[in-house]
């Protein structure tokens, strides 16, 4: 295995041959964008093939300008496969990543199925690209998208200053609880929408909806439109919810902090797509903003919009469907030393799924162009 990193599994391609990629759950929300990703980022690939459950089978989906056929899930299909993305459930990935990986193909997951095993990477490209080669299992795993939204900002401050603590309340749109989520906040949209004089009384919103939609089942545990859910994830102990502890277990793996402090609440907000990030991250060593401000802006994907007198921070409506990570409201804590405020947006669908999916797989294809 010399030449394609210490501890790591993955195919040599022949000199000249591009890598072939494959793209598991391709008709999925976070699939599409993949699809449309791949179509417009610089094309490091040879044979694209898409892939979905035997239902979707023989559809067909357009990627590079083409249209391509959807084939089942089943072994087979990752024969000759360099590199396949995942974004299926959970419990797909953990059956059939590692069938991928034992086909020849580097993996990349974007579920929870291996974010925490630690024999896979949890990767960033813009913090920690070099664990891309760690990958004894030949799966390396794709951030949750709540974690990722923030991910480039704080990499870049941690350089800086050494992060010590982090503070964060998400704000969480209906996207990510998948397309179910998207349409459950249409659905209530249309109710409220006209209804003037709703929200002013305990309980008339979900009165309304209920009337409207009925016992249809919701994703979330309380109506969207017109409110915020103080809820995102599954329970866990102690009143947690995952995706809060996916803020805090993730964050130390990606920043290489095992004992970093983290505390987080997830916040559901009717939003259809972009999460936001209220950030109170404290460091090692005194940080001036304006160093803090430069730092950020010289990431090489943070977009600094940060004029409030002006009216101008990022809000999820005016960077939905881009890719960088936008940060405003950036200001010294006014009670805490060593600490800056920070409020962070970032297309859940791209830069929180899709986007650093394909990022982690071109790093993978260079690596194995380069080694054939």
């Amino acid at each position: 295995m010399s030449g394609i990193g210490a501890g790591s599994v993955g195919p040599r391609t022949p000199t000249g041959r591009r890598p072939t990629l494959a793209v598991v759950g391709a008709t999925g929300a976070v699939g599409t964008v993949m699809l449309q990703i791949l179509s417009t980022r610089q094309d490091v690939w040879g044979e694209i093939r898409v892939v979905a459950s035997a239902r979707s089978a023989g559809k067909r989906l357009r990627v590079r300008g083409e249209e391509v056929e959807v084939l089942a899930l089943a072994p087979e299909v990752f024969d000759g496969v360099d590199v396949a993305m995942f974004d299926v459930p959970d419990e797909v990935s953990a059956r059939w990543a590692p069938v991928a990986a034992s086909r020849g193909a580097v993996v990349v997951d974007n579920s929870g199925a291996f974010r925490m095993d630690p024999d896979v990477p949890l990767v960033v490209p813009e913090v920690n690209p070099s664990q891309v080669r760690n990958r004894p299992r030949g799966i390396i795993a794709n951030p949750n998208c709540t974690t990722l939204t923030m991910m480039d900002a704080l990499g870049a401050l941690h350089r800086g200053w050494g992060l010590t603590e982090l503070v964060v309340a998400s704000y969480q749109a209906a996207s990510g609880a998948g397309q179910p989520g998207v349409d459950r906040l249409y659905d209530e949209l249309e109710v409220v929408a006209g209804q003037r004089g709703l929200g002013q009384r305990a309980g008339d919103v979900r009165a309304a909806i209920e009337d409207k939609l009925g016992t249809d089942p919701s994703p979330f545990p309380a109506p969207l439109a017109l409110n915020v859910i103080p809820w995102a994830g599954s329970p866990k102990d102690g009143g947690w919810s995952s995706e809060e502890l996916k803020v805090r277990n993730e964050s130390r793996k990606i920043l290489g902090i095992p004992d970093l402090r983290v505390s987080a609440t997830c916040v559901r907000v009717p939003v259809v797509t972009t999460h936001s990030l209220a950030v109170h991250a404290t460091f090692q060593r005194p940080v001036d903003v304006d160093a803090a401000r430069q730092a950020l802006v010289e990431a090489p994907s943070v977009v600094v919009l940060d004029d409030p007198a002006e009216g101008e921070f990022p809000t999820p409506a005016d960077v939905v469907g881009s890719d960088p990570t936008w940060v405003g409201r950036i200001r010294q804590a006014l009670d805490f030393p060593h600490t800056l405020d920070l409020f962070v947006c970032g297309d859940n669908l791209r830069k929180g799924a899709a986007l650093n999916t394909a990022q982690i797989a071109e790093l993978v294809a260079a690596e194995l162009s380069a080694d054939g």
